[in-house]
């Protein structure tokens, strides 16, 4: 197991350095002149070099990623260039907003998948149909649809929970439940439709195995073959389908922390992006691919545990 481990967390850390590397070249394209937008369109050329040279802009693209990458190794991300406040303690101030949001979507859609898909693996028929059809609508509808109709009928309509805001974890536990379960019900029906199909067929494919009748003819009850058995050689793929949806959410955080108005770093990344902000982008792509690499490191020690194969795999 360390060196399964030791071989996953190197490949993080390259993944971390090439993902860094190409994310700079991209940002430092020609076409993103963040020295006119600081000063504004009427600011002359020799203010702009000028500002290029402060903001060390002048200088080749690799010499300015070796810089950016010597005070990252260190835990120094810099400054903003529009606000002027410390990239880290931006970050910090804003990611218990995320993680509290990625955490629950994450546990509702591995609780809610797996209850689906062995429900629907077990008992076929009706149920069976039932669940793939949802699965296929709820994987199938625009996130932003979904997002909004949960608006309108929650929150407008019946006024059970308020459209949009914040309240932090520590202040009020009711107020921030209150203020999470729209977006992580808006954030969890795509998620649930893409890892309950997989739990399902995964539960489907164990329970033709030979070993399963065998128990069957033994007389083990079917509740403990399911949940001692068949669950434990099943959950590996949807495991994985989890580790891979979390990317995604990522994605759709963006998009969902917009519309409620969270506070988090999805929408920091749309109003730091707009204006070009290196330190700041820079910062959010090595936090966002080091809790990337955590996550499938995770899934990777999980499966690992319910599969000695794949150690070696």
């Amino acid at each position: 197991m360390p060196m399964f481990i030791a071989r996953r967390l190197s490949a993080g850390v390259l993944l971390l350095f090439v993902i860094s590397l190409l994310s700079y070249l991209l940002l430092s394209l020609p076409d993103l002149d963040v020295a006119r937008q600081l000063l504004g369109n009427s600011a002359g050329q020799a203010a702009i070099e000028t500002k290029n040279h402060e903001l060390g802009l002048d200088r080749p693209v690799m010499v300015q990623y070796t810089d950016w990458l010597a005070h990252a190794l260190r835990g120094d991300f810099g400054t903003s260039w529009f606000s002027g406040e410390d990239v880290t303690q931006a970050i910090m101030n804003r990611l218990p907003v995320t993680a509290s949001l990625m955490i629950c979507v994450t546990l509702v859609t591995a609780v809610v998948s797996l209850l689906l898909g062995v429900w629907a693996g077990v008992r076929r028929g009706a149920v069976d149909r039932v669940v793939q059809v949802l699965g296929v609508a709820g994987y199938a509808l625009p996130g932003f649809l979904v997002t909004l109709v949960i608006v309108v009928v929650f929150a407008v309509q019946l006024r059970w929970f308020p459209a949009i805001g914040y309240v932090d974890l520590g202040e009020s536990f009711s107020g921030w439940l209150s203020t999470i379960t729209l977006p992580v019900l808006s954030l969890s029906i795509g998620s649930i439709a893409g890892v309950s199909q997989q739990v399902r067929g995964s539960v489907i494919d164990v329970l033709r195995q030979d070993y399963v009748r065998t128990l069957r003819a033994r007389g083990l009850p079917s509740s403990r073959i399911v949940f001692r058995h068949v669950l434990r050689n099943a959950s590996a793929p949807a495991l994985s389908v989890l580790g891979m949806q979390f990317v995604s959410l990522l994605g759709g955080a963006v998009l969902v922390e917009q519309i409620f108005g969270l506070p988090g770093l999805g929408s920091m990344t749309v109003n730091y992006t707009t204006r070009g902000d290196i330190p700041v982008i820079m910062a959010l792509v090595v936090f966002t691919v080091i809790g990337v690499v955590l996550i499938n490191l995770l899934v990777d020690i999980l499966i690992g545990w319910l599969n000695p194969k794949a150690r070696t795999a």
